[in-house]
């Protein structure tokens, strides 16, 4: 009976974590088309803005469209979804130390990117909790 209750509240946190990490980045995707949650090309270091080929708006809608998918993916192919949501903060995160920009952002992206990576082991349809 223990085993049955820990695979269902294993199962209610994964679900949590699969709507979390499907509605928050297409929110935040299509938030780079709007910015009405921030003005997303301040998160950009002065130093990227400058080996862009295109301005910093339209590199962060580039972003949204990437997010947006990676969004359905955690939605319609949890695993691997949440893998690649993972990455992508992890990069994100990266981005912002390297450069000291937003350094606060970078941590919280890391926190989120090991919430992913959890979601992506709890999808793994060949483990089983004990």
């Amino acid at each position: 009976m223990k085993t049955a209750t820990n695979n269902l509240e294993i199962n209610k946190l994964q679900t949590l974590l699969k709507y979390t990490f499907t509605i928050i980045p297409i929110a935040a995707g299509a938030d780079k088309f709007l910015n009405i949650l921030v003005q997303w090309d301040t998160y950009l270091a002065p130093s990227t803005l400058e080996i862009l080929p295109f301005s910093g708006a339209a590199f962060m809608m580039i972003v949204g469209v990437i997010e947006i998918i990676a969004g359905i993916l955690v939605f319609t192919k949890t695993q691997l979804g949440a893998y690649i949501v993972s990455l992508w903060l992890l990069f994100i995160a990266l981005s912002l130390l390297f450069t000291w920009h937003y350094p606060d952002v970078a941590v919280r992206d890391i926190a989120m990117a090991i919430s992913a990576f959890v979601l992506a082991k709890l999808s793994n349809p060949n483990i089983t909790a004990s």
